[in-house]
């Protein structure tokens, strides 16, 4: 009797550990969703205007990058390493209004915004009016995590990124000619400096990333606006409006008509709609860049991924340089307007 009452006690808990141990090997052996999305910046952007060879240009490397930002996420990368290190792509590359492709001021010479934040403890780093610095969106990310503070601006950005050993580069690695004219062009209109773009192309670049651990991270990147003056500061480098994430609701980042996207706080909003009124993301984001911003005039665009790993890609102009892969692995890459893809 004993001897069966000792095996009933240990058939029992045995059992129930095998089960326990069978139901984390099934959780465990699942994939963790993880998702990202990135745009190249929102405007008049329409298939007549653009040549064959320059759209697959466009399109081949919008795939490549957010094919690469997948596999990272995929190979157990962090959110915030995945969306500086896709930015930086971008920021390298002619193609966008960030970094190497930046857009001229009125006065011929570059001044660059970035900004990062990380949706688990709401911390965030930005800097604006940079002018050597290679790469603004690590700049943004080292004032995160090596400084007290939130935003650095010019000189003082200049100073810290110095101070921390960052690749400065002369103002000729930002000149390209197809900046250069734009804002012969833009001069060339005697209403120029009352106009806030003058092809509205609105070039700003962005990544929204859910990584394995189920942080959400958005990074945003630009140039400005062509032809800025007096130090313009646009909403990109701007938390809450350009750029936000909140592990709670979403991750966005937003590209268009600056100052209506820090007048309507857009990537907040979208965040607070969906964690205090149980919006989805696409509702959300559909009714901040749908009706509010267009309500107010204002022209532009938002990437945005949610804790699931669903994605949205919302512009009110006629087109967005987009891509994403969300969490059921679907992939999207568009230039032009909804009809095309989402």
């Amino acid at each position: 009797m004993p001897t069966s009452l000792h095996w009933h006690c240990f058939v029992r808990p045995t059992g129930f550990f095998l089960l326990a141990f069978l139901i984390s090997s099934s959780i465990l052996g699942a994939e963790t969703p993880v998702a990202i999305a990135l745009h190249g910046g929102a405007g008049t952007i329409e298939r007549d205007t653009m040549s064959s060879e320059l759209e697959a240009t466009y399109r081949a490397f919008l795939n490549d990058a957010v094919s690469e930002g997948y596999r990272q996420l995929r190979e157990s990368q962090s959110g915030l390493d995945v969306v500086v290190s896709i930015i930086q792509l971008m920021e390298d590359s002619p193609l966008f209004n960030a970094g190497h492709g930046a857009v001229y001021t009125w006065e011929g010479t570059h001044e660059l915004d970035a900004s990062i934040m990380h949706g688990e403890d709401l911390d965030a780093g930005a800097v604006a009016g940079v002018r050597t610095v290679r790469s603004p969106i690590a700049l943004a990310r080292a004032v995160m995590e090596e400084s007290p503070h939130v935003m650095l601006a010019g000189s003082g950005a200049e100073a810290f990124a110095l101070e921390r050993g960052f690749d400065v580069v002369p103002p000729e690695y930002f000149a390209t000619d197809r900046r250069r004219k734009a804002l012969e062009a833009f001069k060339a209109d005697e209403r120029a400096s009352l106009k806030p773009e003058a092809d509205h192309k609105f070039g700003t670049v962005g990544v929204v990333a859910l990584d394995e651990t189920g942080n959400l991270v958005a990074g945003t990147s630009t140039g400005g606006m062509t032809g800025k003056r007096w130090g313009r500061i646009g909403d990109s480098p701007v938390i809450g409006a350009g750029t936000y994430a909140d592990n709670r609701s979403c991750a966005v980042s937003a590209t268009g008509h600056g100052e209506y996207f820090i007048r309507h706080t857009v990537a907040r909003d979208i965040c607070a709609r969906m964690q205090f009124s149980a919006a989805t993301l696409g509702e959300a984001a559909r009714t901040v860049v749908m009706e509010e911003l267009v309500r107010a005039d204002g022209e532009g665009g938002v990437i945005a991924v949610d804790p699931s790993g669903s994605v949205a890609l919302v512009f009110n102009t006629p087109g967005m340089y987009r891509a994403s892969i969300d969490a059921a692995g679907r992939k999207v890459v568009g230039i032009y307007g909804e009809s095309e893809t989402p």
